[in-house]
């Protein structure tokens, strides 16, 4: 496999799913450090890779935005010439191989179009993906965690994938940024970061609990608290930090920083306190442990990956399901601040 040049990654959303295939790029460039390697994202995911220093050429589609504004007549002729660019782009290079670890349909019509020798993907493929792959999908097991899915591929291209981090680049500026946002006041403390949020009502935590748990946070541990979130977030968490006993050094960064600046705040905390939730891959990715809570989805697929994380579950038999709506979200309902606490707790002792 040594005449394996130039290589096309196909790994389009979300922020969590493209953050667990770096280290699957770096496991490729390690065993082919002299290919050029282009990337296929959406744009919301893309400032996960944007700097990435195994990047040659970073494609990005504007899929979304363009499905949302197509019917705009004064938007019609500035959406289609983006359209034809991203297909000129897509087609620029002639790839030794393309690799799409998405497995859906619309990635699949993008591995068709580009123009590549051997075209690969994983089995488990939904919407007829694998129809137009070259190769017979390469088997894995969905009761594994993707970023091992996704190292199964590197295997199949003759990668050696031990000891691979799978960090976010960050710029010295990013840090610069993010440190002038902590400030001076977090010195000789552990940081705790909580991000409140997720995209599916059934992944979420009742505020009252969140708002407990931080006042049993700075009453029993030495610590900082940040909150981490969007700016759609921002109401949410406002009034989840008034309920808090004591607002004393605790700083809402949520809507404030980019996804860079907050991957290297996770960096400087000791623990990062999530829902199931693209910050908590993030912060993975960089190191920080992290006490997840999950409900519907299933940790072993898509949990915190790595040493010394703790997931926090209620013993439901109906998790995971994977609804994204349900009337009974008994399975976050009856995770208590106590069993949070605690797990904090023990992170910061065996840190």
């Amino acid at each position: 496999m040594t005449d394996i040049k130039n290589i096309l990654i196909i790994k389009l959303s979300s922020i969590g799913d493209v953050v667990h295939a770096l280290p699957f790029l770096e496991a490729i460039k390690q065993c082919y450090p002299d290919s050029k390697i282009d990337w296929l994202v959406e744009e919301e995911a893309s400032q996960v890779i944007t700097g990435h220093r195994a990047i040659n050429r970073i494609i990005v589609s504007g899929r979304k935005r363009w499905q949302k504004d197509i019917l705009n007549a004064s938007k019609f002729i500035k959406i289609s010439s983006e359209a034809i660019k991203f297909y000129k782009d897509l087609r620029l290079s002639s790839y030794d191989v393309v690799i799409d670890l998405q497995g859906l349909f619309r990635s699949g019509i993008l591995a068709a179009v580009s123009k590549g020798k051997r075209k690969i993907g994983m089995s488990g493929s939904r919407e007829g993906a694998s129809i137009f792959l070259k190769e017979p999908p390469v088997p894995v097991s969905y009761e594994q965690h993707a970023i091992d899915r996704y190292l199964k591929v590197a295997s199949y291209l003759g990668c050696n994938i031990d000891n691979i981090k799978g960090e976010i680049p960050v710029s010295e500026q990013d840090k610069i940024l993010a440190d002038s946002m902590l400030g001076s006041q977090i010195e000789n403390k552990n940081i705790i970061a909580v991000n409140p949020m997720a995209k599916w009502k059934t992944k979420l935590w009742e505020e009252d609990k969140f708002s407990e748990l931080a006042s049993m946070l700075q009453e029993n541990l030495s610590c900082r608290i940040i909150f981490t979130g969007s700016k759609h977030d921002v109401p949410v968490i406002d009034g989840i930090i008034n309920k808090i006993d004591s607002k004393d050094g605790i700083i809402n960064l949520a809507g404030k920083t980019s996804l860079k600046e907050l991957a290297y705040l996770y960096s400087r905390c000791s623990v990062l306190i999530c829902t199931d939730t693209g910050p908590m891959h993030i912060a993975a990715a960089m190191g920080c442990r992290v006490v997840a809570l999950f409900g519907p989805t299933s940790p072993l697929r898509t949990g915190p990956y790595g040493r010394g994380h703790k997931v926090i579950r209620s013993d439901m038999d109906c998790s995971p399901c994977l609804k994204k709506e349900c009337d009974n979200t008994a399975c976050m309902k009856n995770i208590t601040v106590a069993a949070v606490f605690d797990a904090v707790k023990s992170s910061l002792s065996r840190e």
